[in-house]
């Protein structure tokens, strides 16, 4: 495979990883290529045989230049902390830097056991490579940081789970796989040099601006702080529901990193919850702000020792930072939700309107994505569709009233509030119900589901007649109610 690797996790000392090869599998079949994501990464999809890609994508052959490792790291999981965790079922093969000059590391999810499997077979179902795959690339379509799918792999070998299912394996790219869980593996060892090694790489490769500030250390943080109150306000935003949102799940770069039983609303409620292992609903759609909060507090933990020997004085450092999480929050949410409703600049009477819309979508049941899209043909004229969401009159013709009125007293146009929504609004998102359809008719051997789901979200913000079927609520039937991490 033509990848021209230069990787530098691999070089740092042996205590980050273990050093491991993927184990082969049967006969791997390449089902998606991200032709897209290939070219940014310096490989010609023209020039990919299909079989050989499935050998490279599986790994059963190794790429030249490739040092699979499994990285090591710990992580609060539900709360509770695990001290050893690590790449169970994944591996890092190496470090790209692509035509944007951008490096990417592409890691193999589902390639066997590894040091930290915990018992555990290494490997994926294909249900949740398919999931990964969709969901992933849709959010880098919305415009949300992510991780990205470059290929997905059926073994042609099962993997027993709740029942006997088919296996799969996903190549997954990231800026980085470095989590809040892997400054914590060294916090928790107390191997300070590694932990300021591990500081100091995480700099040089995610944020170098922040070494020559006064205080790097602190200039990190802030930076780790903003990123990640502006995702979770993204996701708020769309309705998404990450679902595992421990902290060996936290990317440091902040991107969305893993997509196990993650879904998206359908029908408004801020309680929420999809997971099938989030019993008290900790990971909630309403939780997810001050859930990203708590794991930030986790990396502050961290922090602490490279801010001196004075522990006192290092929190109240790093105190500060993190009390400005709900501010720099709340300001995201309220920029990204203001826009939903056509208002560029939002302040306190747009946020008002938006709370208002969200009780009212709360108590009708009203679908999160139409409701937000369908705002705009209102505003041309036609709320018929709107009343089928949101079936309480007087509430929504109050609403409507009082939403006019805000524009026109802002002087905002009709025509420019509805080309702002229907660019932040989408259309299409990657339903549950219809993941669920593309997973199992992929688990039969067919394809096709999910290919044409995948067409349909790859521009989200259009309304092509093709794709119709994607932009429809679930019916109650169709509701799907649990989502699983597969491993």
């Amino acid at each position: 495979m033509p990848f021209t690797f230069d990787n530098t996790y691999a070089g740092l000392p042996t205590e980050f990883y273990a050093r491991v090869e993927p184990t082969p599998v049967a006969e791997p079949q390449l089902i998606a290529l991200n032709r897209e994501l290939a070219e940014l990464l310096g490989l010609d999809p023209a020039q990919l045989d299909p079989a050989d890609a499935a050998k490279w994508f599986s790994g059963n052959a190794l790429p030249s230049g490739s040092e699979p490792i499994a990285m090591a790291y710990s992580g609060h999981q539900f709360g509770g902390f695990s001290p050893m965790l690590g790449d169970g079922r994944a591996i890092l093969l190496g470090e790209v830097v692509g035509r944007d000059g951008i490096r990417r590391d592409i890691h193999l999810k589902g390639s066997g056991p590894t040091p930290f499997s915990r018992r555990g077979d290494g490997r994926s179902a294909l249900g949740p490579v398919i999931r990964e795959y969709l969901v992933s690339e849709a959010m880098h379509a919305l415009g949300v940081p992510t991780t990205r799918a470059l290929a997905a792999v059926w073994t042609g070998e099962a993997v027993y789970r709740e029942a006997r299912e088919p296996g799969g394996i996903l190549v997954r790219i990231a800026r980085s796989h470095i989590r809040v869980g892997t400054f914590q593996f060294f916090r928790a060892r107390n191997d300070l040099d590694n932990l300021q090694r591990l500081f100091d790489y995480a700099v040089r490769r995610l944020y170098p601006e922040t070494a020559d500030a006064e205080n790097p250390v602190l200039a990190f943080y802030a930076e780790v702080i903003a990123r990640q109150a502006e995702l979770v306000a993204t996701w708020m935003s769309l309705g998404f529901i990450h679902g595992v949102m421990n902290t060996d799940n936290t990317s440091i770069s902040g991107e969305t990193l893993d997509y196990g039983p993650c879904a998206f609303l359908d029908y408004y409620d801020p309680a929420k919850k999809f997971s099938s292992i989030d019993h008290g609903g900790r990971y909630a759609y309403n939780n997810q702000p001050g859930i990203a909060q708590w794991n930030l507090a986790r990396l502050a933990d961290t922090l602490l020792p490279l801010l001196g020997d004075d522990e006192q004085r290092a929190v109240g450092e790093v105190k500060p930072l993190l009390d400005r999480y709900p501010d720099l929050f709340q300001s995201a949410l309220l920029e990204k939700f203001s826009a939903k409703i056509g208002i560029a600049s939002g302040d306190d009477a747009s946020w008002s309107l938006i709370e208002s819309l969200l009780g009212t979508m709360h108590r009708n049941r009203a679908d999160f994505t139409r409701s937000f899209r369908l705002l705009a043909d209102a505003l041309d004229g036609d709320d018929s569709m709107l009343r089928n969401e949101i079936t309480e009159t007087p509430a929504l013709d109050a609403w409507l009233r009082d939403w006019r009125a805000d524009l026109a007293r802002r002087g905002i146009a009709n025509e420019a509030a509805a080309a702002l929504m229907r660019s932040v609004n989408p259309a299409t998102i990657p339903r549950n119900h219809r993941i669920e359809e593309a997973i199992v008719a992929g688990n039969q051997g067919d394809f096709g589901p999910f290919e044409r789901l995948h067409q349909a979200l790859r521009d989200p913000y259009l309304e092509r007649p093709e794709d119709g079927i994607y932009r429809l609520a679930p019916r109650p039937e169709e509701e799907v109610q649990a989502t699983f991490c597969g491993t």
